[in-house]
């Protein structure tokens, strides 16, 4: 008798759902344990002002699709701000920014390949519930999650454009 793969189902609405502070959430849909390690699946909510401060990725690249409102994107040189049904790729390895672009929350799924950096949501989730405060703890995490910050020179740029507050850590 053949035995059928798992199936993993997620209704929509379903999910947990974190808050990562700054305006910026996170709702786990798929994780590597449900894909093989191949991708993971998130889906992140942009309050209005939210912004993602620039970062890269040193073990995987993200695809994103905007769902609700408009979400701006910096990568590298290039800048996009894209409403429901766009799509945009950020490589490994290439500094990035993300912020809500308009003027009511917006929302998007993240695709992560490899599976794995969802777990950095999760552990930065858990780290704020138990009360962390120090802008340190934050980092370490990140980079155990091969995730690095940077301040590029646009950055400042698009902060005052779009009247964007970076996060505290």
């Amino acid at each position: 008798m053949d035995v059928e793969p798992p199936l993993t189902i997620v209704q929509p609405g379903e999910g947990r759902t974190v808050d990562l502070g700054d305006g910026v959430g996170v709702v786990f849909k798929l994780a590597g344990a449900d894909t093989g390690g191949s991708i993971a699946v998130v889906e992140h909510p942009f309050a209005v002002g939210a912004y993602v401060s620039a970062h890269l990725h040193t073990r995987e690249d993200e695809y994103s699709i905007v769902l609700d409102g408009e979400i701006g994107f910096r990568s590298g040189d290039r800048e996009a701000v894209l409403g429901p049904g766009g799509y945009i790729t950020k490589p490994r390895g290439e500094l990035h920014a993300m912020w809500n672009a308009g003027h009511t929350p917006a929302r998007m799924i993240e695709i992560i390949s490899p599976a794995g950096f969802e777990g950095f949501f999760r552990d930065a989730a858990d780290l704020a519930a138990a009360g962390a405060t120090e802008p340190a703890q934050f980092v370490a995490l990140a980079a155990s999650y091969g995730l690095e910050f940077g301040e590029p020179d646009w950055q400042a740029d698009v902060l005052r454009r779009y009247g964007l507050t970076p996060p505290a850590w």
